[in-house]
């Protein structure tokens, strides 16, 4: 998911009660961070969606400067 930064990348599960996403760094050394997990309603992933992972992306590679 190179739209929300550089090395995020997604878990994609769909079962009987859904489709999920879950949005997360795994590059950085000490740990993985999970940006953001949210149900899917519809094939696009909303805006909102991308933006509070991006958020949550820029404040985790600040933190960690």
């Amino acid at each position: 998911m190179n739209t929300v930064g550089q090395g995020v990348r997604e878990i994609r599960i769909r079962d009987t009660s859904g489709a999920f996403r879950i949005v997360y760094l795994a590059k950085l050394a000490d740990a993985v961070y999970v940006l953001h997990c949210f149900q899917k309603k519809t094939q696009r992933t909303s805006k909102a969606d991308l933006d509070l992972a991006t958020k949550r992306y820029r404040e985790l590679k600040e933190v960690k400067r």
